[in-house]
């Protein structure tokens, strides 16, 4: 299998709000940016959106290094704590609704597709890729407030 490169993240102004998200796919020596949004979301669903989107656009099964500063993303698959959710029917541990299970439902498809290695990064810091995702979000974000 190939092994592509995945650098992902989510922006809202406003929690909800409008927000973006941006991905980064690297194979080889090619790079490919990917961004969209929507008018009124939440953070945690761009983090979530933007590791979709860059995983929906793989053509085949690849071996997937993911990199994010989502804890809430990085966690929630490395702890297995969304399998947990799933396997509840979408409830949590503490019998709350788990937030978001459409698109985790989404999100654990893609990840029995392909092999994901889960990697946190620190946000805005000096991971340049890292740096550029949250660019195309936050510009995704300003592009639908109209700024």
């Amino acid at each position: 299998m190939k092994t592509v490169t995945l650098y992902t993240d989510g922006a809202c102004s406003g929690n909800p709000g409008p927000g973006g998200w941006g991905c980064i796919l690297m194979y080889g020596p090619h790079k490919k940016e990917l961004s969209g949004g929507e008018r009124s979301t939440t953070n945690n669903r761009m983090e979530l959106t933007g590791v979709i989107r860059g995983l929906q656009a793989l053509t085949e099964p690849c071996i997937v290094e993911l990199y994010s500063d989502s804890k809430y993303v990085i966690d929630a698959l490395q702890k297995g704590w969304a399998r947990g959710w799933k396997a509840r029917g979408w409830v949590k541990a503490d019998k709350k609704p788990a937030l978001n299970a459409d698109l985790w439902e989404v999100l654990l498809g893609l990840c029995d597709t392909h092999t994901v290695n889960l990697h946190w990064v620190k946000g805005h810091a000096s991971n340049p890729y890292n740096n550029r995702c949250d660019e195309l979000a936050v510009g995704e974000w300003k592009r639908l407030k109209g700024e």
